[in-house]
């Protein structure tokens, strides 16, 4: 173990050691910091998720506005994009 770990270590024990008071404080201190992390935690994974989703909605809309052009059914694309009709209706150009 190397030098700076074991004084903390040592330094936390010291405090711990002084009294249930500042016992007390230290774990709710601990606890405020984990509670706080696994917050960041959740907060980023549930934005990664929104963001993949919408990802994957904009490359169906992509894929179906190709698949217009080139004069496929609203249906089929509907079914190959998981997009609905009236979402591949939208997508004709208007003339």
């Amino acid at each position: 173990m190397n030098e700076p770990t074991l004084k903390k270590a040592m330094d936390t024990l010291e405090f711990l050691s002084q009294d249930r008071e500042a016992r007390r404080l230290y774990e709710e201190r601990q606890k405020y910091l984990h509670d706080e992390a696994s917050m960041i935690e959740w907060a980023t994974e549930k934005g990664m998720a929104e963001g993949m989703a919408k990802g994957e909605h904009k490359k169906a809309l992509e894929i179906a506005k190709n698949m217009l052009s080139m004069g496929i059914e609203v249906s089929v694309i509907a079914k190959a994009s998981g997009l609905s009709e009236s979402e591949v209706e939208s997508l004709k150009p208007i003339h």
